[in-house]
């Protein structure tokens, strides 16, 4: 069954509920028991982790037992698990393997707020970390360290975005016996299959295209068989777990999912390509794009692309132009996250936040989601923002 069909056939049985072909929501905290034997029955179940059970409303309902099978489903993992956040899913990911005394290598492009965890609490955990050039690969290896536990990947990094040889990685992080954790947020479960490429933990920020109309939180943690243990462990002692309604809508935002990631690939590209035969741009930063930097690797391992993408300018336009550009966007809206349905700009400088990998590009540079529109629209926004850039 291909994706777009599972996500309309495969994700729940109606015959489990009703003929209904969404499963209702769920808001339970409480669950009760027929009697002790109901009570010590279910208990038993709890204690084999690929049994979904109604226990306690935090370990689960069918609202979330459905989802969390759909996405192990689709990313080809062995479980899933739904969290708070995207920033929940990381940290979780990250904890359940580390002790103190541990180190772990974490990719230098890496989500900004994962790095900041990485740098405070986990520091005062007294895990140690070094941050790599995501485009290390193989050479990696000279990194590890006797108490190196765990890699922590993001390919392409969501702002910067290096490819990294995820394969290459794996190989030698398994040879040392550590686990290798990736967001796959960009690529979401549809473009890249970690498990098929030697990844242990698969992490998302399900508020972006799972949900994919910026209207709920979400983090989902996938595994493979060996891992699942250790992080069901994890989650179920933190208290991890998703309100019901925000897996309602991430559950109802997964059914088109396939659908908007076409949009979303095939305006991002178009606009990209556009971008790339600007006299104003230095370089687009998308790795599906040909010609642009990690490209060889996007279509080794990749199946599609995403509508987020970095662009940096040629040197010399100033601070206040490119506040002008930035500030003459119509459609493209200043925010943060990505991944809805809307289109959206960040600027960024990341020359101050790289001690691995050194950022090459003297010019500014900004992220572009590129969302549902029409990419006529957004590309005539982009080019008045242009012209307010050279001040015509």
């Amino acid at each position: 069954m291909s994706p777009d069909t599972y996500l309309s056939h495969g994700v729940i049985d109606p015959d489990d509920f009703g003929g209904a072909v969404n499963p209702p929501v769920f808001h339970a905290s409480t669950v009760t028991f027929r009697n002790l034997d109901d009570m010590e029955a279910r208990g038993r179940a709890m204690s084999v982790a690929d049994t979904d059970v109604m226990w306690y409303g935090r370990k689960g309902t069918p609202t979330t037992f459905a989802l969390q099978n759909a996405l192990a489903q689709l990313e080809g993992g062995h479980r899933s698990l739904l969290v708070s956040s995207g920033l929940a899913a990381c940290t979780s990911a990250i904890m359940a393997f580390v002790k103190a005394g541990d180190h772990i290598l974490v990719s230098d492009s890496v989500y900004g707020p994962t790095r900041h965890y990485v740098e405070t609490v986990l520091a005062r955990c007294n895990v140690s970390a070094t941050f790599y050039d995501p485009t290390l690969g193989p050479d990696i290896a000279a990194l590890f360290r006797p108490t190196t536990t765990l890699v922590f990947a993001e390919s392409p990094g969501s702002q910067t975005f290096e490819m990294q040889d995820i394969p290459a990685i794996a190989k030698v992080a398994h040879r040392h016996g550590a686990v290798v954790v990736i967001d796959n947020t960009w690529a979401t479960p549809l473009f890249f299959k970690p498990f098929e490429h030697g990844v242990d933990v698969s992490v998302h920020a399900g508020t972006k295209y799972i949900v994919g109309h910026s209207d709920a939180l979400m983090g989902v943690i996938t595994t493979n068989r060996e891992s699942w243990n250790t992080v069901r462990e994890y989650v179920f002692a933190t208290g991890q777990h998703a309100g019901p309604d925000d897996v309602y809508l991430a559950q109802r935002g997964l059914r088109t999912m396939a659908v908007r990631l076409e949009r979303h690939q095939r305006s991002g590209l178009a606009i990209a390509d556009w971008l790339a035969g600007r006299p104003e741009v230095a370089q687009v930063l998308h790795p599906g794009l040909p010609g642009a930097p990690g490209h060889a690797l996007w279509r080794r391992d990749f199946t599609g692309a995403s509508g987020l993408f970095s662009v940096v300018l040629k040197p010399g336009y100033g601070r206040e132009a490119f506040r002008a550009f930035i500030d003459d966007l119509k459609l493209f809206r200043l925010g943060f996250s990505w991944g809805g349905f809307e289109s959206l700009v960040m600027p960024f400088d990341p020359s101050e936040k790289r001690p691995a990998a050194a950022w090459p590009y003297a010019g500014q540079a900004f992220r572009l989601h590129v969302g549902l529109e029409a990419k006529e629209d957004l590309i005539a926004d982009l080019e008045a923002a242009f012209r307010r850039l050279v001040g015509q």
